[in-house]
């Protein structure tokens, strides 16, 4: 190996295709969250300037057009769900104008540009109307061949306009509950015609999409397919199936690389791999298809860290590497590592918050570790003029982005932190061991903050008195978040303690544990994990009619199978209404019915924060300007507090 990631062969040229790459790094699909290519004026130059932020920084190959194909529909039935379209990108009539942007931006930085074709599964269509995972009761439509025979025109001609926009190739997603997938699985594709049955019928319709692309666009324009290495889905091919696969579509003579993913279909893992696995986990899986092809083979799948990255090629795990998430956490990842400064990285922690905040909940997307991201083509943070004394009061994730924006202005900063270690309440959920990269992002902080001169003043208590005394031009407080400890009865029963002092071993929990979830996001789930992880039975009761309603799709499974693997059982509806020293009740939140619950040793509480904004009060008319951020203005996840620090950062 390498002594360093810039001396790896991840920043040796390769060809791939007609594509001559100057590196090994490749930019999946995964910025469509930060602008719409094909929405509004605005849309578009947002996503025009990510890529090109990418591009500039070093990466050799962005393949980070979500192309979606044309539907063929009766009108008025409309699909539903992730990916669901009606209208394919390819037919909209600014389709060459903005894809030539697309292109001439990634160009002009020394980079490929290409697309990827996707026609999102079940959304309605399948090759045998059987669902594609456990999580979906949507019953979809089965493909006639005449409509079949529509959709590989379709393809053909969308991979045609690529071409004539200006791109350099497209890539066929033949994975993740795409329709292409949905056809190569034996457990979706039951057909008894020319399209189902054994493996080559299944595999006909993708190498009818091959060839009558190939006819469209000629040997020169790069066609590479997306495939699961094992789907990991009953009845679904496993790494042997994968292989098998692979090998006919070299055989087949129309692609130029596969693009090799790890992922069921909303299971666990996902597709997009949350922080409860490890980095590069599936990359040895990866070899066993390189080995096996002379097509040059892709690797993604949370390849978070530059390390990770090098050593996916080096190791000869793949030709290329593909990033995506640890490209919305630092646009010059790939700058920053081939010149040695691999520890100046800001990490990626894996939260999936970038894709639930959109996905969930319908905001602006958000990048927990990187307020900027998504900013590219916006005027960015100028020299403060004039440059004010600032104290920042709290050293969790609000208060730290705060003051290293703060300092990079040129303001001068102070940080005072009541405890004797900064992070806050990632400090504490890094306890848990699926949350391990949580320390990584709070030692770059502190490695960012002593670059700017900023010295986190640990154990120092923000006093009212002392703040107003010290004569800053500017107060802002960062001071999280206490604990929530709701109004039930018993809930100060000595066998009654708190989730986070469990993760801090500053209590100890019986071996047969219930667990009250009063958080809608991952800390109950993060604290049962924890729990079972100390050896404890656990039952973990939730008041919503569902599990973690604001934990999306892509990260859902690992934490329950997680619970499943260990025995946990987790209940929904159920609110605790009394903790009595020998049973718990709970009552149905809609129709009040009661339940006992008895047996237990301890009960954790896992119920969120109260703000801890008293600091904010006392200070009222006491300090020349005053701010409250974070959780000290109201609990929220990681990405609020990073883009409310963005945020005032700029006005100050």
């Amino acid at each position: 190996m390498p002594e360093s990631v810039r001396d790896s062969l991840l920043f040796q040229p390769i060809r791939v295709g007609a594509m001559e790459l100057r590196n090994r790094i490749m930019l999946p699909p995964h910025g469509r969250l930060t602008g719409d290519p094909f929405g509004s004026e605005r849309q578009a130059r947002a996503s025009t300037a990510y890529w090109r932020r990418r591009a500039e920084s070093g990466a050799a190959w962005i393949c980070g057009m979500n192309a979606f194909v044309g539907n063929t529909l009766i009108p008025g039935f409309e699909p539903t769900g992730l990916g669901a379209t009606t209208r394919g990108v390819f037919r909209l009539p600014q389709f060459r104008e903005r894809a030539a942007q697309y292109a001439e931006a990634i160009h002009s930085a020394g980079a490929y540009a290409s697309a990827q074709l996707i026609v999102q599964g079940g959304m309605p269509h399948s090759p045998s109307g059987v669902l594609a995972n456990h999580t979906n009761n949507q019953v979809p439509h089965v493909l006639t061949r005449d409509e079949i025979a529509w959709f590989t025109g379709e393809y053909a001609y969308s991979a045609a306009e690529a071409q004539a926009a200006g791109l350099d190739g497209v890539e066929l997603h033949a994975n993740h509950e795409d329709l292409l997938q949905l056809f190569l699985s034996p457990a979706t594709n039951l057909r008894a015609d020319e399209y189902g049955g054994d493996e080559a019928r299944r595999l006909r319709l993708l190498l009818d999409v091959l060839r009558a692309i190939r006819r469209e666009v000629g040997p020169g324009f790069t066609v590479g397919v997306r495939l699961n290495m094992d789907e990991l889905f009953e009845g679904g091919y496993g790494l042997d199936g994968g292989l098998a696969l692979a090998a006919a579509l070299e055989a087949a003579g129309t692609v130029d690389y596969l693009h090799c993913v790890m992922g069921n279909n909303w299971g666990a893992p996902s597709y997009i791999q949350p922080h409860h696995y490890g980095v590069a986990q599936w990359s040895g899986l990866a070899r066993r298809f390189k080995d096996a092809l002379d097509l040059p083979v892709i690797y993604t799948g949370r390849v978070a860290t530059a390390d990770a990255a090098a050593r996916v090629v080096d190791e000869g795990d793949a030709d290329v590497v593909g990033l995506a998430r640890a490209m919305f956490a630092d646009g010059d990842f790939v700058a920053k590592a081939r010149t040695g400064r691999a520890r100046d990285i800001r990490p990626c922690i894996g939260t999936n918050d970038c894709l639930h905040r959109v996905t969930v909940e319908g905001l602006r997307f958000g990048c927990s570790v990187n307020p900027e991201t998504g900013r590219e083509s916006e005027p960015g943070p100028v020299r403060a003029a004039p440059a004010r004394h600032v104290l920042v009061a709290g050293a969790g994730p609000a208060g730290l982005e705060l003051a290293a924006l703060l300092a990079e202005r040129g303001h001068h900063v102070a940080l005072w932190e009541r405890e004797h270690e900064i992070g806050g309440q990632l400090r504490i959920a890094a306890r848990a061991a699926e949350n391990a990269a949580y320390a990584d992002f709070l030692a770059f902080q502190e490695r960012r903050l002593t670059g700017l001169g900023v010295r986190a003043e640990t154990g120092r208590e923000a006093s009212a008195d002392a703040v107003a005394d010290a004569g800053f031009d500017v107060v802002a407080v960062a001071t999280g978040a206490r604990a929530r400890r709701p109004a039930i009865p018993g809930a100060d029963l000595p066998f009654v303690v708190d989730g986070r002092e469990v993760l801090l071993g500053s209590a100890e929990a019986g071996r047969r544990v219930l667990v009250v979830a009063m958080e809608d996001h991952m800390q109950p789930l993060t604290i049962a994990g924890h729990l079972t992880d100390l050896g404890s039975e656990v039952t973990v009761l939730y008041p919503t009619p569902a599990i973690a309603p604001l934990v999306g799709k892509y990260s859902i499974g690992a934490p329950l199978a997680k619970l499943s693997a260990a025995g946990a059982r987790v209940e929904v509806m159920e609110r605790v209404a009394a903790i009595e020293p020998d049973r718990v009740v709970s009552r149905n939140v809609y129709s009040g019915a009661a339940r006992e619950h008895s047996g237990y040793d301890s009960v954790v509480l896992a119920c969120g924060g109260e703000p801890e904004s008293a600091l904010y009060e006392a200070l009222h008319g006491r300090v020349p300007e005053l701010h409250i951020l974070g959780d000290a203005y109201a609990p929220r996840r990681m990405s609020f507090a990073t883009r409310q620090s963005y945020e005032l950062a700029l006005r100050l």
